[in-house]
């Protein structure tokens, strides 16, 4: 099983929409969209949670907390899996009132990434939400993202060699 983010097998990009513009559907969507609330910057997820009028009251189930999870690897990507080390994760479950129960899962030790993950993971689920949301946040913090990995990629091609082996004569 592939894991990785922006896996474009399912036929879903970053922006966690189908790449036909369809609303995504089951478990892919969802990961679809937990993978790009997870990569957001906390600030741009803040802003977007201010701007939505009607949000429904949140009780927590499981209050953001810190921990460490153990990163697995594989060398080529097909070798046999060994421990790299262990990472920091934040995680944090709430239950909308209208029922619905949200996850956030994020690197690195923000609570309110992880807490502000989960309220819009359960927003996301109520279908009358969803295309909104998919609209006005997911797109735009998916979009933003890969605006950054372009950015990154373009400054790191500028200092790429390319090694060869060049063969001289008859030998």
């Amino acid at each position: 099983m592939n894991d990785r983010v922006g896996n474009d097998r399912s036929g879903h990009g970053l922006s966690g929409a189908p790449a036909d513009g369809a609303q995504p559907q089951g478990v892919e969507g969802r990961q679809q969209w937990l993978s790009v609330l997870a990569r957001a910057d906390v600030d741009q997820l803040e802003k977007k949670w201010s701007q939505i009028d009607d949000r429904p009251a949140f009780s927590p189930l499981r209050p953001a907390e810190v921990g460490l999870v153990m990163v697995r690897g594989r060398m080529g990507g097909t070798g046999r899996p060994f421990n790299m080390g262990e990472m920091t994760v934040t995680r944090c479950s709430v239950r909308a009132d209208t029922g619905a129960i949200g996850h956030g899962y994020v690197a690195g030790r923000s609570r309110r990434h992880a807490e502000l993950a989960a309220m819009f993971d359960a927003l996301l689920q109520d279908p009358q939400r969803q295309a909104r949301l998919m609209a006005d946040v997911i797109a735009p913090l998916a979009g933003a993202a890969g605006r950054q990995r372009a950015e990154r990629a373009q400054k790191v091609a500028g200092s790429r060699v390319d090694f060869f082996t060049m063969v001289r004569g008859e030998d």
